[in-house]
């Protein structure tokens, strides 16, 4: 994969993923100021199941965007596109499938 578009891709993909942390972590705290008022709630563990699927989506994308650091550093030291486990090259239909990817499809696959 030609690093200059792996790099263009990954950049694309950290802004927008940055945008949804901000976004996921704003709505974490409104669900949270609301367990917190009075008044009638009919379901305490609503709130709770809301809150807990907010961390599970934030904590989702900040790893993808640890994934997506990982990959921008390996292209400034110049081992983008081989795994971190092996050096073995990542084919290209891997890495055009995710830039970011870390390992070859049968490490991916024996993880």
């Amino acid at each position: 994969m030609d690093v200059q578009i792996a790099k263009q891709r990954l950049n694309d993909e950290h802004v927008a993923l940055h945008d949804l942390l901000l976004n996921s972590a704003a709505h974490g705290l409104d669900d949270r100021a609301g367990a917190n008022e009075h008044g009638d709630m009919s379901d305490s563990a609503e709130g709770l199941t809301t809150q807990t699927e907010d961390d599970a989506v934030t904590q989702g994308l900040r790893a993808r965007l640890t994934q997506l650091h990982g990959a921008l550093d390996r292209i400034e030291n110049g081992t983008f596109g081989r795994s971190i486990r092996s050096g073995q090259v990542i084919v290209d239909e891997r890495l055009d499938a995710d830039p970011a990817a870390e390992l070859t499809a049968q490490e991916a696959d024996e993880s």
